[in-house]
């Protein structure tokens, strides 16, 4: 009998979907990465990047970018492929409204 297991895979380049940002709540909170969560640096949770690489948020409605930090695991809300950090989220013009359409990129 054979036994196979699922290896997860990495996404599809460049990564195309919804982006949320990570509430100033957590500030100061572990992230996987062991850094503190901080609300004005350049980060994002990702689900399966590497802790530490870098990636470019470019929002797709507008063409605004910003390179960010992966830090965390994450987002865990449904149809999300990144959570960014609230001055990611300013840089990219979304944290009035929540949530925008972005994709992930090679820096």
């Amino acid at each position: 009998m054979a036994v196979s297991c699922a290896v997860p895979t990495a996404p599809a380049w460049p990564e195309t979907g919804e982006a949320s940002w990570v509430a100033r709540s957590l500030r100061g909170r572990r992230m996987a990465s062991g850094a503190p969560y901080d609300p004005r640096a350049l980060t994002a949770a990702h689900r399966t990047l590497p802790l530490g690489s870098k990636v470019r948020v470019t929002r797709v409605d507008t063409g605004r970018s910003v390179i960010v930090t992966v830090t965390d695991r994450g987002p865990w809300a449904d149809g999300r492929v990144i959570d960014v950090s609230e001055a990611a989220a300013d840089a990219l013009g979304f944290r009035g409204r929540g949530t925008a359409p972005v994709r992930l990129s090679l820096p």
